[in-house]
């Protein structure tokens, strides 16, 4: 895929989404942080609703410390792999408290270091609570920049490192958000919605589906 091609496909994508964000719930450095934690292998809709229970009780991680583990695994009981998230969250904040003052860090490592933080974490968290032009790239972002042709990658790592090359500038800030709403909504996995994408005549997938 070419450049003119790769910024008319964002162009249209901001065009019909001019500000794109992530559909979790957060009005804070660390609530983001929390809820992302809390969203691997769960809907963005059911850890809103943990959340919704969990952060009027406690939202910051000095909060969480002081709820202790057994009532924090019962406010996000509904949510897969609860246990495991319960006791990276609760990790995370002892370490947040202990080395940062009790904030979120805005850099790669720093996040990275924290427990049940990964490289895809620490750039939403960079990206979406501190305006970094990082993107994180999930299973949507991997099967959509593999698919139209935008930036194609045996892995995760190969296709974050050609998308933050290939994407121009002016567009990096929002395009983690503007593919993974698209292969959330459109581009989707078993059957991409073909017939009501903004970007179909631009796209490179061979196996397009008529609707």
């Amino acid at each position: 895929m070419n450049a003119a091609k790769r910024h008319e496909i964002f162009t249209r994508l901001r065009a019909h989404n001019p500000e794109p964000t992530t559909e979790l719930h957060w009005s804070t450095p660390f609530e983001l942080l929390a809820a992302v934690l809390l969203s691997a292998q769960a809907t963005d809709v059911g850890v809103n609703k943990a959340t919704a229970r969990l952060f009027p009780v406690a939202n910051t991680p000095q909060a969480i410390i002081d709820l202790g583990i057994d009532a924090l695994k019962d406010h996000i009981k509904t949510i897969g792999l609860f246990n495991t998230k319960a006791e990276n969250l609760m990790k995370t904040c002892h370490l947040l408290v202990q080395q940062h003052g009790g904030d979120v860090p805005r850099t790669r490592p720093e996040l990275e270091a924290l427990p049940g933080v990964g490289r895809k974490t620490a750039n939403v968290i960079l990206n979406t609570a501190f305006g970094q032009p990082t993107i994180a790239v999930d299973t949507h972002i991997f099967r959509v920049s593999n698919r139209t042709g935008i930036a194609k990658g045996k892995n995760v790592i190969e296709v974050e490192e050609r998308l933050m090359r290939h994407v121009p500038k002016e567009f990096r800030q929002d395009a983690h958000h503007w593919l993974i709403l698209h292969g959330r909504y459109t581009c989707v996995a078993r059957k991409p919605r073909c017939g009501s994408c903004v970007i179909e005549d631009l796209c490179e997938f061979k196996e397009k589906v008529d609707l």
